[in-house]
């Protein structure tokens, strides 16, 4: 699809860039005139994706970035690095995530509950808080969490014990929107969350792959079939651009009218 520009100028940086969500929301971003930090735990796809935006003719260019949101020194590294390099961040996308399904089998429940909340809340938190510190500056900035239907709703049933610390991350991730989107607006700095229903990506790969639980997933949803990365990435283009000026503490559901039922 040809740029509209919808980013012209701005400087975005997607965590969790090197697949999944993050990898269509900088690919999609830079399409549409941004510059795009690409920064992952794995530095090699952070680099492909960035590879992939500055093979790209007429569309914003990409660096990537080695980033593990769980440490503080390299979460004000990062957005330290990005701008000094492009004298600016406008845009934070907060995409870095895991699952319980991701963690090594000989940890024991504590461990990967510690493992998935430092991840997807705590990443989320750090990443915003040093963002922030540059955006308030300017007086101005948008801030995409990624958040999940499993932060609004329960597991449907079979698909959790209730000890599950994925929907526990998640929920957390929309209060913590709400709660900086309050605190922030007074700054010029908006802060909104998607909540997308069940997506293709290498965190679902493990119930995608067998026919039965993958039916069973594509029932729950109205729509009748999964989420493409890049239909959540057109939802995060419109949080983080100015179109979305007035949008700020929302939780915004794309998710196939799972949550609607």
């Amino acid at each position: 699809m040809p740029s509209v520009d919808r980013l012209k100028g701005k400087v975005a940086l997607v965590t969790g860039g090197g697949s999944g969500i993050g990898a269509a929301c900088a690919v999609l971003f830079a399409r549409q005139g941004a510059v795009v930090a690409v920064a992952d735990v794995n530095l090699p796809t952070a680099e492909l994706v960035s590879a992939e935006i500055n093979a790209r003719r007429g569309v914003g260019r990409a660096i990537g970035i080695r980033l593990d949101v769980t440490d503080r020194v390299q979460c004000f590294a990062t957005v330290e690095q990005v701008v000094n390099e492009f004298g600016t961040l406008d845009v934070l996308v907060n995409s870095a995530g895991v699952t319980a399904r991701g963690a090594p089998d000989d940890w024991d429940f504590e461990q990967t509950w510690d493992w998935v909340i430092d991840v997807n809340l705590k990443g989320s938190m750090m990443m915003s808080r040093a963002a922030v510190e540059h955006m308030r500056q300017r007086g101005k900035g948008s801030i995409v969490n990624m958040a999940s239907i499993i932060g609004l709703v329960g597991y449907a049933e079979g698909l959790s014990d209730g000890f599950n610390p994925y929907p526990h991350s998640k929920g957390g991730v929309v209060q913590m929107t709400r709660d900086m989107g309050v605190a922030l607006a007074k700054s010029g700095i908006r802060v909104n969350a998607l909540c997308p229903g069940f997506t293709y990506s290498n965190l679902t790969k493990a119930l995608t792959n067998h026919p039965e639980m993958l039916a069973k997933l594509e029932s729950l949803h109205p729509i009748g079939r999964l989420a493409k990365p890049i239909e959540v990435a057109y939802a995060a283009l419109f949080l983080a651009s100015d179109e979305s000026s007035f949008v700020t503490g929302s939780c915004l559901a794309v998710d196939g009218g799972y949550t609607s039922q």
